[in-house]
C-alpha cells in the first residue's frame, strides 16, 4: 500500500526537529521523568508521539469455529496478528500548561489464518488473510481540570472511522464506528525521584448503526496502573497491570481481560526518548489470549 511509505517520511521528520532543537538549556529532569502522561506541555510546544503495537495470539476464550465445548473455558486457534501504527501530535495553548490541542492518527495492518506474526509488516493488500491502511482521525483536547492539581489531566478524543467495512472476507481491520475516548491520568513521584506511580482510566463510549460494528453501542472501560524505577534520570524500568471491561448497551456483546506486562524508557537526547513495552493478556472472557510487543518514540520539542 502506498500510503504505508508516509511512516519512515515522519520518522525522519521527527528525527531533523529533534536535532535542530537539540542545543536548548539543560533541564533538571528528563522528559521521561517530566512529562508523563499526566502532565501537559507548554504554550508555543510540541509534542509528537509515535506508537507501535503489535499484538499475537493463537489462544482464545472462543473456539475459531464458534462451537462452544462444555467444560473448555480456553482454545487454541490459528494464529492472528493486529499491528497499530499510532502517531499523536499535540501543541500546548494558552498559559500555565492547562491546555494542549492536537489530533490522533492511526494506521492498521492485520493478518490471520495462521500466518507468521511478522507478516503484518508485508502490508500485501486486500485478500483472505490480510488487510492493512489508515483506518481513524481523532482530533483530542488534554487539560487540567484544576489548576493546583497539575498532575491530573483528562484526553478526550473522537474517533472519526475511516474503513467502509469493518470485516472483509473473513479479515477484521478497524471498527467501523465513532469512538468518544476520554482518559484520566495521574501520576505521583515518591521523594528521591527514583519511584514514580501512574494510574490512568481509559473510558470509551462506542456509537453508530448496530450491523456496522460488534463495539457500536457499548462502553468500554480500562483502568490500569504502572509503576516505574529510574536508576538514573535518563532510564526507567516499569511494570503494569490494566483490565477492560466491555459494558453492552444494546449490542448484545460483553468482554473483558487483564493483562500484565512490563518495560523501559530511555531518553536519547533531551528532546528524545525511546520506549519497549511487553504485556500478556493472562485471562478473560469473550476476547483472545495473546501478547502485545510494543515500540514508541516521542519527542517534546
Amino acid at each position: 500500500m502506498k500510503s504505508i511509505k508516509i511512516i519512515p517520511a515522519i520518522l525522519a521528520a521527527l528525527l531533523i526537529a529533534v536535532t535542530t532543537f537539540a542545543q536548548d538549556d539543560e533541564q533538571e529532569k528528563s522528559n521521561i521523568q517530566q512529562y508523563t502522561p499526566s502532565k501537559l506541555i507548554g504554550k508555543g510546544q510540541v509534542d509528537l508521539k509515535w506508537f507501535n503495537n503489535l499484538y499475537t495470539q493463537t489462544k482464545s476464550t472462543f473456539p475459531a469455529d464458534g462451537i462452544v465445548i462444555p467444560g473448555k473455558d480456553t482454545y487454541t486457534v490459528p494464529r492472528e496478528t493486529f499491528f497499530t501504527s499510532t502517531l499523536e501530535v499535540y501543541t500546548g495553548v494558552g498559559e500555565n500548561k492547562r491546555w494542549n490541542i492536537g489530533a490522533i492518527f492511526e494506521f492498521r495492518s492485520n493478518v490471520v489464518g495462521g500466518r507468521d506474526a511478522l507478516d503484518v509488516f508485508k502490508f500485501d493488500g486486500e485478500g483472505n488473510t490480510a488487510r492493512s491502511g489508515f483506518t481513524s482521525i481523532a482530533p483530542s483536547v488534554k487539560f487540567v481540570p484544576f489548576k493546583s492539581v497539575s498532575n491530573f489531566s483528562i484526553q478526550s478524543s473522537l474517533f472519526i472511522p475511516l474503513v467502509d467495512n469493518e470485516e472483509e472476507n473473513g479479515v477484521f481491520l478497524d471498527q467501523k464506528g465513532f469512538t468518544w475516548q476520554n482518559r484520566l491520568f495521574y501520576d505521583y513521584t515518591f521523594p528521591g525521584d527514583k519511584w514514580q506511580i501512574f494510574t490512568e482510566l481509559n473510558g470509551e463510549l462506542h456509537f453508530g448503526d448496530k450491523q456496522d460494528s460488534f463495539a457500536n453501542n457499548s462502553l468500554s472501560l480500562t483502568p490500569g496502573v504502572f509503576l516505574s524505577f529510574f536508576p538514573t534520570s535518563k532510564f526507567t524500568v516499569l511494570g503494569l497491570v490494566q483490565h477492560s471491561q466491555r459494558i453492552d448497551l444494546g449490542n448484545n456483546f460483553a468482554q473483558d481481560f487483564t493483562a500484565v506486562g512490563g518495560g523501559a524508557k530511555y531518553q536519547l537526547t533531551k528532546a528524545l526518548n525511546v520506549e519497549v513495552l511487553y504485556t500478556n493478556f493472562v485471562r478473560g472472557n469473550d476476547t483472545g489470549l495473546g501478547q502485545t510487543y510494543n515500540l514508541g518514540l516521542r519527542a517534546i520539542l
